[in-house]
């Protein structure tokens, strides 16, 4: 049987063994692809969820922000930008007044021809693009604390603006239940000092920070705090097939259009089975998200929901950047044990940027395997991590069939963690 992988910008094409235990090919479903897609996003910013059309929200305003989602995300940014900057304009916003605030959370920023490739050539030498820096504590406004006493930094070229509008695309995510909406918010142009404590570990540990979980969801409940704090005064979301094609525009009220889009994406992307799996393939779903091996724990967490304890996950993502940031790499040089590292995470005062998705990847591994093809990054790295380099990924099956038994239920999830997973 073949399948087709989502691995790097072309994808990895297996020849698979149908084994008695083959659970099957766990793909979520493509809602339909919208025709014409352009007009679609103009035609939801005049008629909106909840919320008045943009134009009417737009007029008489002085300035104006705009997040948008980083070089990680493969929002399509190319359509909804210019409809976007089109009615500001008209409604008297000039585009001097306009910033658009790409929403690194505390990833690197995008300049150059990433930005190109971020925005298009036309936006990116017209208007004014500002990386978020979280680091940078000049560009933060203090916004009080939440209910539960987490401090809100937020980019003050966001907080100043009279217009403030949020942009972004809605996937699976592993611990705000779904991206988009708030989350342009939180994380997206948090401070660093915000973030010591919404990926802090309490929160990371929670059991409702998970994939497809939004009502109880602690990470996804502050983030709509914080977004009654901070406030938005629109936002346009999409949802994507595995082309990357739209498929829904939510443009409007920021909770209700976000909820809505939720909503409709977990109709297409949830599959429950009946008991765990011995072992699964799967994926980071492909590029831009297969970057590094920072954001290859989402499709490591996605898979572990249907694991049982003892077996074994095997992530092909093709890491073209390596480890990830050089914080990253430096905590993960730290391990020696997985029940080491947790502990040592655990210790009061204890903190390092990115330490949230070690330690999810160490929550996994505390009882599953996790076997990587990866070819960004050297085999004598991943076992410094406790991790199981492999170089292919038809005979890993094989060894894994040889290890669990010929009758072992298994399964591939080709999309990664574009698929939730669940057990019954």
């Amino acid at each position: 049987m073949r399948v087709k992988l989502a691995y790097y910008k072309k994808g990895l094409e297996l020849e698979i063994p149908e084994t008695p235990g083959f659970v099957g090919v766990l793909q979520a479903k493509d809602p339909p692809a919208l025709k014409g897609s352009g007009k679609a996003i103009i035609k939801c910013l005049g008629r909106p969820i909840n919320s008045p059309p943009l134009k009417e929200i737009a007029y008489g305003k002085k300035d104006a922000c705009i997040v948008i989602s980083d070089i990680t995300r493969p929002v399509p940014n190319k359509l909804i930008l210019p409809p976007i900057l089109e009615t500001l304009e008209e409604q008297g916003v000039v585009r001097e007044k306009i910033t658009i605030l790409i929403g690194t959370g505390i990833h690197r920023p995008n300049e150059e021809e990433e930005l190109i490739q971020l925005v298009g050539k036309d936006i990116a030498s017209s208007y004014r693009i500002v990386n978020h820096l979280s680091r940078r504590d000049e560009d933060m406004t203090y916004m009080g604390k939440t209910s539960t006493g987490i401090p809100i930094f937020i980019n003050r070229y966001y907080v100043e603006s009279e217009l403030k509008i949020l942009t972004g695309f809605i996937e699976p995510h592993m611990w705000a239940g779904f991206s988009g909406g708030r989350k342009s918010i939180l994380p997206g142009i948090c401070s660093l000092e915000t973030m010591k404590y919404m990926h802090g570990y309490e929160m990371v540990a929670h059991p409702n920070t998970r994939y497809g979980l939004l009502e109880g969801n602690p990470f996804h409940e502050a983030g709509l705090e914080v977004l009654r704090m901070v406030g938005a005064d629109f936002i346009v979301n999409v949802t994507l097939d595995q082309k990357k094609r739209i498929t829904g525009v939510w443009c409007g009220d920021p909770q209700e259009a976000h909820l809505q889009g939720c909503n409709f994406l977990k109709k297409y992307c949830l599959i429950k089975l009946d008991e765990p799996l011995e072992f699964v393939i799967t994926t980071n779903s492909g590029y831009p998200l297969d970057c590094d091996l920072y954001q290859s724990v989402k499709g490591i967490t996605g898979a572990a929901n249907v694991v049982r304890d003892g077996g074994a996950i095997l992530i092909a993502t093709a890491c073209f950047e390596g480890v990830g940031s050089e914080d990253y790499q430096r905590l993960l040089d730290r391990v020696e044990s997985v029940d080491g590292f947790l502990k040592m995470l655990t210790q009061p005062g204890f903190f390092i940027p990115d330490q949230w998705c070690a330690q999810e990847m160490y929550q996994v591994l505390r009882r599953c395997r996790v076997v990587l093809y990866a070819e960004g990054i050297p085999s004598e790295h991943l076992l410094r991590y406790l991790l199981e380099p492999v170089n292919d990924i038809e005979s890993t099956i094989q060894c894994l069939l040889d290890e669990y038994g010929y009758n072992a239920r298994w399964a591939v999830i080709p999309s990664g963690p574009l698929t939730i997973t669940q057990l019954k």
